[in-house]
């Protein structure tokens, strides 16, 4: 069975009394390897799919499996720790917390986690996305494109299967936006995680190994890239 497996899923919301639909039955799988680009305007259900992804939601029908587990079937407890130790999250806005420093930030999970030797682990990380000589600088002393990457550090750090990334590149300029991408397909490449991004840059979505269109909640195409085919 592939790590992440969505089969026949669907999510429906209530807003303001209203049953809102924002996914129709949708069908993925993804394995250890695989990068996936989720593409289509605001509203299409990207980050809906990703929630139900990375257990942060559930269906209102269909099942989601990660590594094998169905989400809806854990506990509490369970998904806490299958969230904490398979599953990394990227955000937009790097979400790093402002009265810590870089080492701190990317620490943190660790610590909170009970994980021995978290400071050696975050360097190490760090030194991965070549940002280790910005370890004891506040976030406040970053560019864009560097908190970015101590971002992805911190999601890297608890060697998760599974990175989940909402809009990675969205309030990057051109020239970082491309620095990141190519972080992020050597994290494929070299790592062998799986990383599902939600993405409205054509150029973002060209880096992915397929391409998963959506519209109105619905997978309108899937595109598998030409080297793959080969």
């Amino acid at each position: 069975m592939a790590f992440l497996r969505l089969d026949h899923v669907s999510k429906h919301y209530l807003t303001d009394g209203a049953r809102v639909a924002a996914l129709h039955d949708v069908s993925l799988e993804v394995d250890c390897g695989d990068f996936v680009a989720l593409v289509g305007r605001s509203g299409c259900g990207k980050s809906t799919l990703l929630n139900l992804a990375g257990a942060m939601d559930f269906p209102t029908s269909g099942k989601v499996y990660l590594d094998g587990q169905l989400t809806s079937g854990l506990s509490d407890s369970g998904l806490a720790k299958i969230r904490r130790e398979k599953v990394g999250f990227i955000f937009q806005s790097f979400q790093l917390l402002p009265a810590l420093s870089v080492a701190e930030n990317v620490e943190l999970p660790l610590l909170l986690a009970g994980r021995g030797s978290a400071r050696e682990i975050a360097i190490e990380s760090l030194e991965w996305v070549e940002m280790e000589a910005f370890a004891q600088r506040m976030p406040y002393q970053l560019s864009g494109g560097q908190m970015q990457r101590v971002a992805i550090a911190r999601a890297l750090a608890s060697g998760p299967r599974l990175l989940l990334a909402d809009e990675p590149t969205g309030n990057l300029d051109s020239s970082t936006s491309e620095h990141i991408l190519a972080l992020l397909r050597r994290i494929v490449d070299e790592k062998n995680t799986i990383l599902l991004m939600a993405t409205h840059s054509a150029e973002a979505a060209r880096i992915a190994d397929t391409t998963v269109t959506l519209k109105d909640g619905r997978v309108l195409d899937v595109s598998v890239r030409a080297a793959m085919q080969e």
